[in-house]
């Protein structure tokens, strides 16, 4: 099992590139089970999320699914299996956005309840629920949910809750419904807008998504289309960090600022000076950090998958940050790692307390989850000495070459084998 070797302390200096969105290119690629001829996807990151679903769309009868540098091609070839077996997708939320594509092309489909990281109980309930009032039966079975349909029916649904995944697997089924189907209380978050533009450039009709009310007026078919993943914000903000936390001076390029408002706006907060530009962020070195307060939320706020990295940048701010995680109630998983290397935090209910600036010293750690592993690497790179981090496979779900990215930047990090 592969590690991670962090020695610090380092300052960044450089340009870094920023890859396309696992977030987004996820649910893109379920969307090709519903396009009728190839399909290409540019930008996109060769992470391990995107090669387990590469697994499954193959799996599910699509042929040339393939990543040749940052280009996937996939063609249908008839979505004969309508099977999402657990030994595919038990590593990957994201594995249950089939499920919609497939009620809508094959009118079945079986897919097993999804894993991925232990950040929280994360239900699909939302997603049944809604496919439900489209017409589809569905029950879990063995840990399976065991769906089938006629055509689906337009409907008029409205979310109980926000959900990003919910959202974009109701979208993509009512694309071949039948009729209008109204989608209320949607997630916000840019990848949803680029999924909608995806199906869009396939002959999908909708419109609003990005906002609360996403309309949809089903079509018989989608034809293939060439379309560019956005940036990845998640990527994006866990570099800045990584600049702040060590004062250094690095340009991100080939990000979307505007997808990082509430990031930018509480970097500078903590005395970070930023400057965005066309596609690009420029962080510069300046003193002190300074401590400030976070509520993670939905988009536009800040984001749950950069509380940990923030976290981590806390515990060398000048004063005591209050960090409150309101998505997920087991996203603190980071917290006894830290303090393994110096820091001094407090959880109390869905607030963890940081007071800052502790001394961090480099230790063996272990990564519980995708971004809690990145939290690790950024404290690494301002902790005295060597920080090991182990279960790096959380790392490689989503995050492309971080060690090469870094190591241009002037960080002395190295995989261990």
């Amino acid at each position: 099992m592969d590690k991670l070797r962090v020695t610090g302390p380092c300052r960044l200096e450089g340009r870094v590139r920023i890859s396309g969105a696992k977030n987004a290119v996820l649910p893109e690629m379920a969307a090709a089970l519903l396009v009728e001829g190839p399909v290409t996807l540019e930008n996109v990151p060769a992470v391990r999320d995107v090669l387990t679903m590469a697994k499954v769309l193959r799996h599910l009868g699509l042929r040339q699914v393939a990543l040749e540098g940052s280009t996937l091609r996939a063609e249908d070839d008839g979505v004969r299996e309508p099977e999402a077996p657990y030994d595919l997708v038990r590593t990957m939320r994201a594995s249950i956005l089939v499920l919609g594509p497939l009620l809508a092309r094959c009118g079945r489909a079986r897919v097993s309840l999804p894993g991925g990281c232990a950040i929280g109980a994360r239900p699909i309930d939302l997603h049944i629920d809604a496919l439900r009032r489209m017409g589809a039966a569905i029950d879990i079975e063995h840990g399976y949910v065991v769906a089938s349909c006629g055509r689906l029916k337009g409907a008029e649904i409205e979310f109980p809750k926000v959900t990003v995944t919910g959202t974009e697997n109701v979208m993509m089924a009512a694309c071949l419904a039948d009729g209008r189907t109204v989608l209320r209380n949607c997630a916000l978050e840019p990848e949803i807008a680029d999924l909608a533009a995806f199906l869009v450039a396939c002959g999908a009709r909708i419109e609003g998504a990005g906002t609360p009310t996403i309309v949809i007026d089903g079509v018989t078919r989608l034809r293939g289309t060439l379309h560019r993943v956005i940036p990845d914000r998640i990527e994006a903000g866990t570099f800045l960090m990584a600049a702040a936390i060590t004062g250094g001076h690095v340009v991100i390029e080939a990000c979307e600022p505007a997808h990082l408002s509430a990031v930018v706006a509480l970097l500078k907060e903590c005395g970070v000076p930023l400057t965005a530009g066309a596609g690009s962020i420029e962080v510069r070195p300046d003193g002190q950090l300074r401590a400030a307060n976070v509520t993670t939320h939905p988009y536009p706020d800040f984001p749950t998958d950069l509380q940990a990295q923030y976290m981590a940048l806390a515990t060398r701010a000048d004063g005591v940050s209050v960090i409150t995680e309101t998505v997920f109630e087991n996203r603190f998983m980071h917290v006894g790692e830290l303090r393994r290397m110096g820091a001094r935090i407090v959880v109390r209910g869905q607030s963890a307390i940081v007071a800052g600036p502790a001394p961090l010293s480099g230790a063996p750690v272990m990564a519980s989850d995708l971004r809690a592993s990145a939290c690790l690497v950024v404290a690494g790179l301002a902790a005295e000495g060597e920080t090991v981090i182990d279960r790096i496979y959380h790392l490689d779900r989503g995050y492309e070459r971080i060690e090469t990215k870094l190591h241009a930047l002037g960080a002395r990090v190295e995989r261990i084998k």
